[in-house]
């Protein structure tokens, strides 16, 4: 191919990714997904070549929750808010612009290099204060308080993000800070994620009982809706303010319970064998195990808590994100629902590498006596490599019509 043809697919394709937030982000989250793990434990071998200063243990945590997730964060929202408000979506300049700044905090912190770290944090602080900033003037203009939730999550999200980076400007006397900060992220998130599974199971469980949308079987719970994330907000306030280890037990085993409790609502009859659903439902599964399994922890049971951690996170936001990467990926790009053989193997390889990580941890054997790390980045790796092989040709085309093709989310 000659330079300038080459030249105009990259500038072709690059129109097509900055037309929607989630043709974009969503890849880039992939990629990012696929290649820190690797990088940390293969390449870099739990560690950060040019680290001083910031352990990198914690920093890894960091880099999963607002880096890989947070990517997924923008590009979900900036796909379904204009839908559920109505509102014109965020596109070119707008969409890179947010992916500069994105792309800049991973690059800054890629390698530890601490002189970078200050860069880092306001390019992360700045994106999340345009969410916030975006969902706000949404909010105002629509005289909606239908964002609220996200609001109130996101904002939470960049308070964390900002305690954990001033906890990095001096690491040595705010080693606690940063590790619990960066911890809070991640149950901030998992807050983000309730949210999220109740605006997105309902048209996608609608779709699965009625193909053809001209009715809507099934109706919620009122009480489900926010139960989950309503008793991880309390979760995450009783953890800022230090309550105790008996008092944020309980309140994790709770906050798990509700998320196994959105599990009843998936009973459809026949159809919950659905690869949509089913995906759905083991995102709040994993979750809710999680928490429970961090509250027992807490409570005094012989567990280790980095079991629960990595069960909520890897498992609950892991393949929560792969499933709205895969559902919106069909959806927006004016395709019918119904996963492909690879999409669904690409979510049985994020349980796969979830429970390679947890179950040495919980029940370890002679056969696993401590988690294969090299072998679950590789799974890890694989999951979302697979995905983005199957969606990128989807993602890079043209868009098949001007407006949004199906909504991720119901009013």
């Amino acid at each position: 191919m000659s330079q300038p043809a080459r030249s105009e697919t990259i500038a072709r394709t690059l129109g097509a990714l900055s037309r929607e937030g989630f043709r974009l982000f969503f890849p880039m989250a992939a990629i990012h997904a696929a290649l820190w793990p690797f990088l940390w434990v293969i390449v870099f071998n739990f560690n950060l070549p040019f680290a001083s200063s910031i352990p990198p243990g914690i920093w890894h945590v960091h880099e999963m929750i607002i880096g890989t997730f947070g990517a997924a964060l923008i590009g979900f929202i900036t796909t379904s808010v204009p839908e559920w408000t109505d509102t014109k979506r965020l596109r070119g300049n707008s969409l890179l612009a947010l992916a500069a700044l994105w792309a800049g905090a991973r690059f800054f912190g890629l390698f530890g290099v601490t002189a970078l770290d200050a860069l880092g944090a306001v390019c992360d602080i700045l994106w999340l204060g345009a969410l916030v900033a975006y969902l706000v003037s949404i909010s105002i203009r629509k005289r909606t308080t239908w964002l609220s939730a996200f609001v109130f999550w996101i904002g939470a999200l960049m308070v964390t993000e900002a305690v954990t980076r001033y906890a990095f400007l001096d690491i040595a006397t705010h080693a606690d800070l940063a590790q619990r900060a960066a911890r809070l992220a991640g149950f901030v998130f998992l807050g983000i994620l309730g949210v999220a599974l109740a605006r997105v199971s309902v048209p996608i469980t609608n779709l699965v009982l009625d193909p053809s949308e001209e009715t809507s079987p099934f109706r919620p719970h009122p009480g489900r809706i926010n139960l989950a994330p309503g008793l991880v907000a309390v979760l995450v306030l009783a953890e800022a303010l230090g309550l105790s280890d008996a008092t944020a037990g309980y309140l994790f085993i709770a906050a798990g319970a509700a998320f196994m409790d959105r599990i009843a609502e998936a009973f459809i009859g026949r159809k919950i064998i659905h690869a949509e659903i089913l995906a759905l439902v083991g995102s709040s599964a994993f979750a809710g195990l999680g928490l429970i399994l961090i509250g027992l922890a807490q409570l005094g049971a012989p567990i280790s808590e980095y079991a629960g951690l990595h069960l909520a996170f890897m498992g609950g936001l892991g393949l929560g994100v792969l499933s709205i990467f895969a559902i919106a990926g069909l959806r927006h790009t004016g395709r019918a629902l119904g996963l492909v053989r690879e999409t669904r193997f690409a979510m049985l390889l994020v349980v796969a590498a979830t429970l390679l990580r947890v179950v040495p941890e919980i029940w370890p054997t002679a056969f696993l006596p401590s988690p294969p790390y090299f072998a679950v980045s590789l799974v890890w790796a694989a999951a979302f490599l697979l995905w983005l092989r199957v969606y990128w040709p989807f993602f890079r085309e043209e868009p098949r019509q001007d407006t949004p093709s199906a909504e991720v989310g119901s009013r």
